[in-house]
């Protein structure tokens, strides 16, 4: 029987991401390891693993069956092709409300971004990324 990928299966794999981070060589390391304790600090129900080569951030819950094209668990990944700062991408970033206008882009098939170049910017935004995730987590299902 094949094994369901984390994202698929809700199934979080820290020693994975763990491994991942210990043989990263990125200059903006100190970025994503911020990101990555802000981001699994916001809610018990964050998982992590590896998506897309990168760190990425799902539902951990229970949720029924459904396509995994449709990426219902996920809430964010982080993207680290740019070596002059740190993308997270929100594959569902078109749905959430935003007021602070922390996510950019408008994508045909619904992603947002938010760009973070320090560790000082991921400080300042941290409350309004804190809120999209959470808007995202609620709306998990609906």
């Amino acid at each position: 029987m094949k094994k369901l990928p984390s994202l698929t299966s809700g199934i979080s794999e820290p020693e994975k991401v763990n491994e991942f981070m210990s043989k990263l060589n990125y200059p903006l390391i100190d970025v994503v390891r911020h990101l990555r304790t802000s981001i699994l600090n916001i809610d018990k129900e964050i998982g992590e693993g590896i998506a897309w080569n990168a760190p990425t951030f799902f539902y951990t819950g229970f949720m029924p069956p459904f396509n995994p094209k449709d990426y219902k668990r996920y809430l964010v990944g982080i993207n680290i092709f740019k070596q002059d700062y740190v993308r997270l991408i929100f594959l569902r970033g078109a749905f959430v409300e935003d007021p602070s206008q922390l996510l950019e882009g408008s994508y045909a098939d619904g992603r947002r971004l938010a760009l973070f170049k320090n560790v000082e910017e991921v400080k300042n935004k941290e409350e309004d990324l804190k809120n999209i995730i959470l808007h995202l987590l609620h709306s998990i299902g609906n």
